[in-house]
């Protein structure tokens, strides 16, 4: 009797497959009309909390990336900052997504907090290396730099020691390094957590270059209506955003809704009101690219700047619809 309830089973999934995720025709809906010039997605792809809203129930991992290909069109990849990917890695995301999707990564670690910047395009080589099989399908790289304190060194290294304890350090040090990459063939775009380091130096260095000043949401960083109105912050001939909020209060937000028995889950829904901020954003972006942007935009969403990153996504793509 069970084999045989067992077998009429496996033919009704057959006759009725399993229903959609259940935010993904809503998603998908959203970006439609959107420029072809606007990349969106969000920072890494790797959340079990997205199951049954983006995944299927019991998706394996390492599926993931095959049905969030199917519901945007760019991802900031996470796991570079660790670890230089694999060929078969590369290989997989290659052949797990279409044609017109973009993948932008994270330079290694190694590279911007471990050697700061110094004596590291052995490093830097053997990333881009490892990243050029995906040819037009890959985006601009992030060279990330965390909040330096003043007198505070977070580093271990030799070469890193104290190089972040004044503004004018790091700025040569980045002026140094940006002439030895090969922007010719691949484009970069560099994050600073620092408000006070957003200078005409800096931008400088980055322009000269080519390189993209990113324009990131952090709890440390002015807002965007305020940068501009002191500053150009487009150096490059695109511009890279990035969402990201503030990691810890938003941990300790989300783990009392948890104790509370308010959500089951971390991040699977919208928990913070940004939509009216989201709206400035937009506003800002329109103005300095206009609706179809005459330089690709590429702006990526994290868990941690409301609660759910593909919900932050999805009112991002409204308010620039709707501006």
């Amino acid at each position: 009797m069970e084999c045989v309830l067992a077998e009429q089973q496996d033919l009704f999934s057959e006759i009725m497959p399993p229903a959609k995720p259940r935010h993904v025709e809503r998603l998908q809906r959203v970006q439609e009309g959107l420029p072809d010039g606007l990349f969106l997605g969000t920072t890494s792809w790797s959340n079990r909390d997205w199951e049954g809203l983006i995944y299927p129930e019991g998706c394996a991992t390492t599926d993931y990336i095959e049905h969030y290909a199917k519901v945007f069109k760019s991802v900031e990849i996470d796991s570079t900052w660790y670890r230089v990917p694999t060929a078969k890695a590369v290989e997989g995301w290659l052949r797990r997504t279409p044609e017109h999707f973009r993948f932008t990564a994270k330079i290694p670690r190694v590279i911007t907090h471990e050697k700061g910047l110094i004596d590291c395009m052995g490093e830097m080589e053997a990333f881009l290396e490892a990243m050029q099989p995906l040819g037009k399908r890959l985006g601009p790289l992030l060279l990330q730099f965390p909040y330096f304190a003043r007198g505070q060194d977070i580093h271990q290294s030799q070469n890193a020691v104290q190089y972040h304890e004044y503004w004018g350090e790091f700025l040569r040090r980045m002026a140094e390094f940006l002439p030895q990459l090969p922007i010719d063939e691949y484009r970069f775009a560099v994050e600073v957590r620092n408000g006070r380091w957003l200078r005409p130096e800096l931008l400088d260095v980055l322009r000269a270059h080519g390189v993209a000043l990113v324009l990131n949401n952090y709890y440390t960083m002015p807002d965007l209506t305020s940068t501009r109105g002191r500053i150009d912050p487009a150096t490059s001939d695109f511009l890279y955003v990035r969402f990201l909020g503030d990691r810890k209060k938003m941990d300790h937000y989300v783990e009392d809704l948890i104790d509370r028995g308010i959500k089951q889950r971390h991040w699977d829904r919208l928990v913070w009101d940004r939509k009216d901020e989201l709206g400035t954003w937009v506003r800002e972006l329109r103005d300095m690219v206009g609706f179809e942007p005459k330089r690709e935009v590429y702006a990526f969403f994290n868990n941690h700047y409301a609660g759910y990153a593909p919900g932050s996504l999805g009112l991002f793509a409204r308010a620039w619809k709707d501006e």
